[in-house]
C-alpha cells in the first residue's frame, strides 16, 4: 500500500515548495490558510499561539485540503514531537539544532525502529493515513533540523550527514543574531551569506531539502534560484495583518477625498 505524500514525495519532479506558516489557533483559520495554493502547511507551535489541543484540530482541517501537514516543534523534545506525529503530522521542524548527535536524536524521535525511538501509536495518523503508515513513514514523514546558529553552521556538514534526516531549514533571523550580524530577511549581511551557503552546499552534497523563510515572493524567488528546495512565504499573521491594513488606508483615503 502507498503511503501518505510527504515532503520528498511532493517535491518529486518540481523545483521548490511553497510552505505557509500558520501562526493563529482555529481549525477554520487554517482550512482558509492551506485552500490558498500552498504545497505544505506548518502549525508552528514555537514562536505562534498554537497549543498541542489546537494543533489536532487544526491538523483535522488540514487533512481535507491538498497540502502537507507539518509542525515546527517548540524545542527537541520527543514527547511533544511523537505526538504531534501521532495526531497526523507529516513531519516536524525542529530549532536550534547546533550539533550532528542534536540531529540525530531528532530523527531517533521521528522514526520508528530499528532506526529510531518513536513509539508505536498513531492514533490519528494510523486512522487517516491507513494500516501501511508504519511501514512508509520512513519515507513519508519528515524531520528537518533548524540551523540558526554559529554552532550549527559549524557543524552543518556533520548535521547533513546524519542518517534519516530529511532536510535542514535555515532561521535567518536567529542565525543573523547568533553570528554579530542584524536580523534582515529581505537581503543578508555578507557573513550571514556566507553561512548560508555553506548550508546550501552541505544539503546539496547530501541530498537534503534545503528550507529558509522569505518575507515575499519576490524573495522567496530569489531563494528557490539560489538553490534552496522549501521557501516558507511568510505567516498567516501577516498575511491578515497586511491585507487588513491594505483596505483601511484604501479607505481612508477615499473617504478623505
Amino acid at each position: 500500500m502507498a503511503g501518505p505524500i510527504g515532503l520528498r514525495q511532493r517535491l518529486a519532479g518540481r523545483r521548490a515548495l511553497v510552505n505557509g506558516y500558520c501562526m493563529m489557533p482555529g481549525a477554520f483559520s487554517g482550512e482558509v490558510y492551506a485552500r490558498q495554493g500552498f504545497d505544505v502547511v506548518t502549525l508552528d507551535l514555537q514562536h505562534g499561539l498554537i497549543e498541542y489541543a489546537d494543533a489536532v484540530r487544526m491538523l483535522q482541517a488540514l487533512t481535507a485540503c491538498d497540502v502537507v501537514p507539518m509542525v515546527r516543534v517548540p524545542w527537541l523534545d520527543p514527547a511533544i514531537i511523537m505526538k504531534v506525529l501521532d495526531a497526523g503530522a507529516l513531519g516536524v521542524t525542529c530549532p536550534m539544532i547546533g550539533t550532528a548527535e542534536q540531529a540525530d536524536r531528532l530523527v531517533r524521535y521521528v522514526r520508528y525502529p530499528p532506526r529510531g525511538e518513536r513509539s508505536l501509536g498513531p492514533i490519528r495518523a494510523g486512522l487517516i493515513h491507513g494500516p501501511g503508515y508504519a511501514a512508509a513513514a520512513a519515507e513519508s514523514v519528515s524531520a528537518m533540523a533548524m540551523i540558526e546558529t554559529a554552532e550549527g553552521v559549524e557543524n552543518v556538514e556533520a548535521i547533513a550527514a546524519v542518517p534519516g534526516l530529511t532536510g535542514i531549514y535555515i532561521g535567518p533571523g536567529d542565525l543573523s543574531l547568533s553570528l554579530g550580524r542584524p536580523a534582515r530577511l529581505d537581503a543578508f549581511d555578507p557573513v550571514v551569506d556566507r553561512a548560508v551557503e555553506r548550508i546550501l552546499a552541505a544539503c546539496r552534497a547530501r541530498g537534503l531539502i534545503a528550507g529558509i523563510f522569505a518575507p515575499t515572493p519576490a524573495r522567496a524567488d530569489e531563494l528557490v534560484r539560489r538553490g534552496f528546495t522549501f521557501v516558507t512565504l511568510n505567516t498567516d499573521v501577516k498575511a491578515l495583518e497586511t491585507q487588513a491594513r491594505q483596505w483601511v488606508d484604501e479607505y481612508r483615503t477615499l473617504e478623505s477625498r
